[in-house]
């Protein structure tokens, strides 16, 4: 979008995908990139065919616990990525029986893990942890979804308000994709530099462990996603409701 041949066709503001969402929430952006747990409550359009995903480890989601998953009962978390936060619900309530209470706290691994059981460590800063060093517990939460589900995780998508998307919109995005995985040595140099990491570290992330281009295997497994975030949404309405009438 700023260096191919779609430069120009958009206006650009640069934020986070939660921080996009707000964007769009709001009126204020057109288009965004957006967790896809935000299509839970917002009714958007996506945009096909590029977004963010993982087949396998992710290696930028840590779930980083002093104890065993099952036994969790307080997760402080990076809620940077809203759809991580999400991700480490469905994980620890569908796979592992955890339930516990999730508290808030800046990407500080020590620091969380003093007054929480466990930690959610979301992207650069989980990038900077070297999970077989570590003496804890680390669960990659991209390799646990696909080990559980058999399907693809995806992250983020590109989304629009009712009305925007169009083929021409569509093949915009797909070619700035195309244009980019195209360019990865440049994308390598620039972002190693810019955030303090080797190049083969960001190299393998880039290409190994994110998946940016996505097919009908993904959004099925978004849907799926999606269907547990909903379902565990009106269970949260409906639990105080059947409390009371079990009374």
């Amino acid at each position: 979008m700023l260096h191919g041949a779609q430069q120009n066709l958009f206006e650009l503001d640069f934020r986070i995908p939660a921080a996009c969402a707000d964007q769009m929430a709001t009126g204020a952006a057109d288009i965004g990139i957006v967790p896809c747990f935000e299509l839970t409550h917002q009714d958007l359009d996506i945009i096909p065919g590029a977004g963010i995903a993982c087949h396998g480890p992710v290696r930028s989601i840590l779930l980083v616990s002093k104890r065993p998953a099952a036994q969790i009962r307080t997760l402080a978390v990076d809620s940077s990525s809203r759809t991580s936060v999400q991700l480490a619900r469905v994980i620890l309530e569908r796979r592992y029986g955890a339930e516990y209470q999730a508290m808030p706290h800046a990407p500080e691994l020590e620091a969380m893990l003093r007054i929480a059981d466990a930690a959610l460590v979301i992207g650069d800063p989980a990038l900077h942890l070297d999970p077989a060093t570590l003496p804890y517990e680390v669960h990659d939460l991209g390799a646990e979804w696909v080990e559980m589900t058999g399907l693809p995780m995806v992250f983020a998508v590109w989304a629009a308000r009712k009305d925007i998307v169009t083929p021409d919109v569509v093949e915009a995005f797909r070619a700035s994709c195309r244009y980019g995985l195209e360019r990865m040595d440049d994308i390598v140099a620039a972002e190693s530099a810019a955030r303090g990491f080797p190049p083969e570290v960001v190299r393998e992330y880039l290409t190994r462990y994110i998946v940016h281009e996505l097919g009908p295997r993904d959004y099925q497994g978004m849907e799926l996603f999606l269907r547990y975030a909903r379902e565990r949404s009106r269970a949260s309405v409906l639990s105080p409701v059947s409390s009371h009438r079990a009374v």
